[in-house]
């Protein structure tokens, strides 16, 4: 035990001190104090224990009323993104929040419907229609399958996945998830019907067809739009969403314009949900269906990510800790409340976390206060959500999906890399040419792709010694680096696998083609993982060089790379004599061996 504890970085306390520090949860508590059912609870709930640090409650509260006043609209419209009513939406909202509070990780995170969900939703009820099955239904069991998707990665400790997307392609997904909602809102902020098709398609055809659109919700649309863009530049803080809907509802009440053809979002029904599974009969049509497997586990993939990333990205300007498994928990539980009230999938909303930390926001309080204005809003403003103009809420959404987009962040990574910019804009394109879900597929391959094209490729260095300057160096890196006379020390930075074991050989032969040593020193510390593939080369590597009379010596060869080689028999042929912990003592090895000075 000691041993794998040093190997961690971790240091071992004696055995008799007073408190013991938990390796999952970072906590510190006294053994044997209490049960095994308690300190499980603690692992699954994290409620905040007592209220927020002192002075930190005011900006709590201030932080709930304000993103309250801007999740409500925002929420209607996601509704109509997702293709249910808005009271779903709401509920949805709701249960979220509370089941975040008890199960996040982040002091400020705020879940609940988001665009990227709605709008993945309300594409996929266009392909899981049942018959006898309502809209809503079919949203609920999606939720239902979302969440169990994440409580599954959960239990089976897959929390590391929220790694396997790169930022360009992240940066790339939103952007076309952006471009998106943009476009799916042109029939809304049109008042025209649009033909059923694809968002690109229904986009072409009123391209086709300008004189379809209807002036006065045209007007309601940009005037809104243009307001909500003007107010986040003036007032980055407040709840502008809000006060724009307002504004634009006493412009359509005041000019009559509801009677000229402006749609309203209407009678808006707010009593309590009826909790539990949707109908026994739609559900059943569900099961095995491989359509809401993938589209689930699509909604999963990118919620989950989205969760880590905007977590991880507020967290880290505090020095919050944020735990990728607990996150997968706390989705998949706000997905399975969320399907239980009939509502629609749910994930974080980037904008609402900004809001929260611009507040003042410091604690899971805020979230809390967020659910507790909600709910005083929507039954206190309940007549005036009604009258609430449709093409308003498509002008929330287009204001929603530009700020998705991050240019700056585009020209960060050109400036870094042309590479990761074209799978930025690649991931863009294949959005929104192939669509939501296949575009998370496009997402995932080029992740894929990128990272296996770095290490099947990887840079590799012959190391030297340097005037002045201990230890080994790459001789590229330094202009005054010295070869060891007869001695070529190799050093490949990645691990030797099935994708690079060819290229690791044809390197290596150039190098001794190119100085003929007498040894052939492996420098393994960049290495770290040894597939069988690897392990096949590094034999065929030993035979060549003795069949040239050359020796092959490894050097910093870690414990877990001799564990994966042993069973070979490859340390046996090359030979205790030959293997050496570090670097300076492969020098003197190879010096005494040879007799070289």
């Amino acid at each position: 035990m000691s041993a794998v504890c040093h190997r961690s970085g971790v240091t071992p306390q004696p055995r008799d001190e007073a408190v013991v520090r938990s390796t999952s949860t970072g906590r510190w508590s006294l053994p044997g104090r209490r049960p095994a059912a308690v300190d499980w609870a603690q692992e699954v709930i994290a409620v905040p224990l007592g209220p927020p640090p002192h002075g930190a409650l005011r900006g709590d509260v201030v932080a709930g009323i304000t993103v309250a006043a801007y999740l409500v609209p925002q929420v209607l419209a996601y509704s109509g993104l997702a293709r249910v009513p808005p009271a779903a939406g709401l509920w949805a909202a709701f249960v979220a929040l509370a089941v975040y509070f008890l199960l996040g990780s982040s002091p400020q995170l705020s879940v609940g419907p988001e665009s990227t969900t709605a709008l993945m939703t309300g594409a996929a009820l266009a392909t899981l229609a049942i018959p006898g099955a309502s809209a809503q239904d079919t949203a609920a069991v999606l939720a239902l399958a979302v969440g169990a998707v994440c409580l599954l990665a959960w239990a089976g400790g897959l929390g590391f996945l929220a790694d396997l997307l790169s930022k360009p392609v992240l940066v790339g997904y939103m952007a076309g998830i952006a471009g998106l909602m943009v476009l799916s809102q042109a029939a809304r902020a049109s008042g025209t019907d649009v033909p059923d098709a694809s968002v690109l398609a229904q986009t072409w055809w009123l391209v086709q067809h300008p004189a379809q659109a209807h002036g006065p919700t045209v007007l309601v649309f940009a005037g809104t739009l243009v307001l909500l863009l003007l107010g986040a530049r003036l007032w980055p803080t407040g709840p502008v969403p809000l006060l724009g809907m307002l504004l634009a509802t006493l412009a359509v009440a005041a000019a009559g314009l509801s009677d000229d053809g402006v749609a309203v979002v209407g009678t808006l029904p707010f009593a309590l949900p009826s909790i539990g599974l949707p109908p026994v009969s739609s559900l059943g049509s569900y099961v095995g269906s491989w359509a809401l497997l993938t589209t689930a586990l699509a909604i999963a993939v990118v919620g989950f990510t989205d969760n880590v990333l905007t977590a991880r990205a507020f967290g880290d300007r505090h020095g919050d800790r944020v735990d990728a498994r607990r996150e997968l928990l706390a989705l998949g539980a706000a997905n399975v409340a969320a399907g239980m009230v009939h509502g629609f999938p749910v994930s974080s909303s980037g904008s609402r976390t900004a809001i929260v930390d611009a507040v003042g926001g410091r604690s899971r309080w805020a979230g809390l206060s967020t659910l507790g204005a909600a709910l005083v809003l929507v039954l206190a403003l309940r007549p005036v959500l009604a009258r609430f103009p449709d093409a308003a809420l498509a002008g929330v959404v287009v204001y929603a999906g530009l700020r998705l987009i991050d240019v700056a962040e585009f020209v960060r990574i050109a400036r870094y890399r042309r590479t990761e910019l074209a799978i930025a804009l690649a991931t863009t394109a294949g959005v929104l040419a192939l669509g939501v879900l296949e575009g998370v597929l496009v997402a995932i391959s080029l992740s894929l792709v990128d990272v296996i094209g770095r290490v099947a490729r990887p840079h590799d260095a012959i190391e030297g010694l340097v005037p002045d300057l201990a230890g080994m160096h790459d001789v590229d890196d330094h202009a005054g680096a010295v070869v060891v006379p007869g001695l070529l020390v190799y050093r490949y930075d990645a691990p030797l696998f099935f994708a690079n074991a060819d290229n690791f050989l044809t390197r290596v032969r150039e190098a001794v083609a190119a100085y003929g040593p007498q040894w052939v020193l492996l420098n393994t510390e960049a290495i770290g993982e040894v597939d069988f593939t690897g392990a096949v080369a590094l034999e065929t590597l030993r035979a060549e060089l003795e069949a040239e009379g050359v020796v092959l010596a490894l050097a910093r060869l870690k414990q877990d790379q001799r564990d994966a080689l042993e069973p070979s028999g490859l340390l046996d042929r090359i030979g205790a004599e030959h293997i050496f912990p570090t670097l300076p003592t492969a020098l003197e090895g190879y010096r005494a061996a040879t007799g070289q000075p």
